[in-house]
């Protein structure tokens, strides 16, 4: 009986100290593809980081935000401390405002004029917060 109970232990504690078959299973994605979703989501951030810095630096929102009171330089600072939500909300009506402005409109419309101030006002209270 008592050789029973030893090799009854023996094997509980080799099944316990045997690594699952589940354990032992390959990642479903390649380090390559994690490498290359890393590297698309970077660009993706620095591209739209890139739109609303080039939005900020151009003339009309420099006079738009020199009107309104805006210091353009802390909100182009705080491009930088966004969150890649914040930032693709930004780029996307950045990237709006910029094909307004570069679509031969030899005046600002009121809309534009009011996306322009929207962004200066959302980044400046990210900031903030």
């Amino acid at each position: 009986m008592r050789m029973f109970v030893m090799s009854l232990a023996m094997l509980f504690t080799l099944v316990a100290a045997v690594p699952r078959a589940e354990a032992q299973e390959t990642h479903t994605a390649s380090p390559d593809a994690l490498d290359a979703a890393l590297q698309q989501h970077v660009s993706t951030s620095t591209a739209d980081r890139d739109t609303v810095l080039r939005l900020l630096e151009r003339d009309e929102v420099k006079k738009i935000a020199g009107e309104a009171g805006f210091d353009l330089r802390r909100a182009a600072s705080a491009v930088a401390t966004l969150s890649a939500e914040e930032l693709a909300s930004l780029a996307v009506q950045a990237r709006q405002v910029d094909r307004d402005l570069a679509g031969g409109q030899s005046t600002i419309t009121i809309s534009t004029t009011l996306i322009i101030i929207a962004l200066l006002i959302i980044i400046l209270i990210v900031v903030a917060a």
